[in-house]
């Protein structure tokens, strides 16, 4: 008898452990690790203007997948000479809700409007 209550009660864990997931934003994972705020500091990015490309549609594939992976990314930014476009590999663990971005390029352009 003890057997399926112990079962149900870990499926009850394992799906409130997921809607958890969602809580976070792979922009607010980032902005937890101190190495993301010193690359953006280092290029003087304000973090109010990062935006990770296509991020509705990787927090959906990381919603299905939220073991430890990797995913390319592109990470746009503004300081006072324009627009930077990080290219690199995030890796990513939503369970242990960690997120680092390693760069690989960047390119800059001159100043315009984030869209």
């Amino acid at each position: 008898m003890g057997y399926p209550f112990f079962l149900a009660l870990n499926l009850l864990h394992t799906s409130s452990l997921t809607l958890n997931y969602s809580d976070m934003s792979i922009k607010e994972l980032l902005l937890n690790g101190t190495s993301f705020l010193l690359l953006m500091k280092e290029y003087a990015v304000d973090i109010a203007d990062i935006k990770i490309k296509d991020e509705d549609v990787l927090n959906v594939q990381f919603l299905q997948h939220p073991q430890v992976t990797k995913e390319s990314i592109c990470i746009e930014g503004k300081n006072k000479d324009g627009i930077i476009n990080f290219f690199g590999t995030l890796h990513y663990n939503l369970r242990n809700k960690l997120a680092v971005f390693e760069m690989q390029g960047f390119e800059q352009s001159a100043c315009q409007e984030l869209i």
